[in-house]
């Protein structure tokens, strides 16, 4: 591993974790920099058919760094694992460039058939903690998912996806690496002010018409359910 290559991995630290102080504490702390490190002498060693010897350092490193990454994974530039732990990476995964992945990411398989069953990301991705994404699937570049997504579709380039499955709630989004869990789309949230939405037409509708008729109105509960909810549902948007 060349000096430059090393320098760029610790400018990648700094650039992309704010915690991060000094040059001396990431050599030293930083797990997902170590594992990143020790898969390229597993890959090297896997690409040149030491297999057992590429599988046994990796399992190692899994041991050392809490990070598995298999030997045949290919992972680009400037690649960078926040915190690391439980990030698991699968053998025909691939990695594009100025990737991040936050803890407990897994990028796993979902056939036993020896083909490539692991996801593709493309560059400027970044993957939210504890997202699962399996099968081999393309993320396209600048692409953002959500903490906590299993995501089994491919997602188009700069899109954002979010849910259980994962379902694109953006687009195109004008910043690759920002991720603020905190102002990400709703869906469930968003279909449920729409019913509501929906639910008041159809009651003013009808008022109209009971007026329009002579006919008695109808007391109804629903006035009051459905301020509730719009109650709660506003209290969830201004939290975040």
């Amino acid at each position: 591993m060349c000096f430059k290559t090393l320098k760029e991995d610790l400018d990648t630290v700094f650039a992309r974790d704010p915690a991060a102080r000094n040059t001396v504490e990431v050599l030293l702390c930083y797990p997902g920099l170590h594992a990143l490190w020790m898969h390229r002498t597993t890959h090297f060693l896997w690409s040149h058919r030491f297999h057992l010897a590429g599988r046994l350092l990796s399992h190692w490193s899994r041991f050392w760094t809490g990070i598995e990454i298999h030997p045949g994974a290919k992972i680009g530039r400037r690649c960078f694992i926040d915190h690391g732990s439980g990030v698991v990476i699968g053998e025909t995964a691939e990695i594009g460039d100025d990737v991040l992945l936050y803890q407990g990411v897994v990028l796993g398989g979902t056939t036993l058939e020896k083909k490539k069953r692991h996801p593709t990301l493309g560059n400027h991705v970044v993957v939210g903690a504890a997202a699962i994404l399996l099968g081999p699937i393309i993320i396209g570049a600048g692409a953002r998912i959500g903490a906590n997504s299993v995501v089994v579709k491919s997602v188009p380039p700069g899109a954002t996806v979010v849910g259980v499955p994962g379902r694109v709630v953006v687009h195109t989004h004008p910043e690759p690496l920002d991720l603020e869990h905190g102002h990400l789309p709703d869906p469930v949230n968003e279909a449920i002010r729409l019913l509501i939405e929906e639910q008041r037409k159809l009651e003013q509708r009808l008022k109209i018409l009971e007026s329009a008729s002579g006919a008695p109105s109808v007391k109804s509960d629903n006035e009051l359910k459905l301020s509730a909810i719009e109650k709660i549902l506003q209290d969830k948007n201004n939290q975040k």
